[in-house]
C-alpha cells in the first residue's frame, strides 16, 4: 500500500507560481519533503486544467512552464471515463444529501477530484488530497489543508 497526495489547484497554483512569495516558497519546500517521507504525489488532471486556464487566460508564460515541469517530475493522474461516472455518482449523492459542491451548471472540479482520489484509493492506497479550501472535498475523501500533511 503506498501513501499517494493528490495536489489540489491551490497547492499547485503556489508551487508553480514564478514569483517567490514567503507562501509559494513554503508551499514548495513542504512539496519537496513529501517524498522523503514516504508519499507518492500525484497531480490530477482537474487541477492542472483549473490552473492552466488562468495561466492561460492571463498570459503568463512562465507559469506555465513551472506547471508543464512540475507535470513532468510528478506522477499525471489523467481523467478516465471511470472518473467521470464516479464524479456523477458523487455529483448526485451530494445534490440528494443538500450539499452542492458548485453551482448545478458547473462542471464541479471538486467532484471530479473527489472521484479520482476515490479510485486511487480503490487500487489499495492511502490517499489525501493538499488543498487550501478541504470544505468541499472532505464530504467525499479524506481532503486537508497541505500544511496539515
Amino acid at each position: 500500500m503506498s501513501r499517494v497526495v493528490l495536489l489540489d489547484a491551490g497547492p499547485v497554483g503556489m508551487v508553480t507560481n514564478p514569483r517567490a512569495t514567503a507562501l509559494c516558497r513554503e508551499c514548495r519546500l513542504w512539496l519537496d519533503s513529501l517524498e522523503p517521507r514516504g508519499y507518492d504525489v500525484m497531480l490530477p488532471e482537474i487541477a492542472d486544467y483549473e490552473v492552466r486556464r488562468e495561466l492561460l487566460r492571463a498570459s503568463k508564460v512562465a507559469g506555465i512552464r513551472q506547471l508543464d515541469q512540475l507535470k513532468s517530475l510528478i506522477i499525471y493522474l489523467p481523467i478516465t471515463t471511470q472518473v467521470m461516472l464516479k464524479a456523477a455518482e458523487l455529483w448526485a449523492e451530494a445534490r440528494r444529501a443538500g450539499r452542492p459542491t458548485a453551482d448545478p451548471n458547473a462542471l464541479d472540479g471538486d467532484v471530479i477530484l473527489a472521484a479520482q482520489a476515490i479510485l486511487v484509493a480503490n487500487e489499495g492506497n492511502e490517499v489525501v488530497i493538499a488543498t487550501t479550501n478541504v470544505g468541499h472535498l472532505s464530504q467525499f475523501v479524506d481532503a486537508r489543508e497541505w500544511r496539515l500533511i
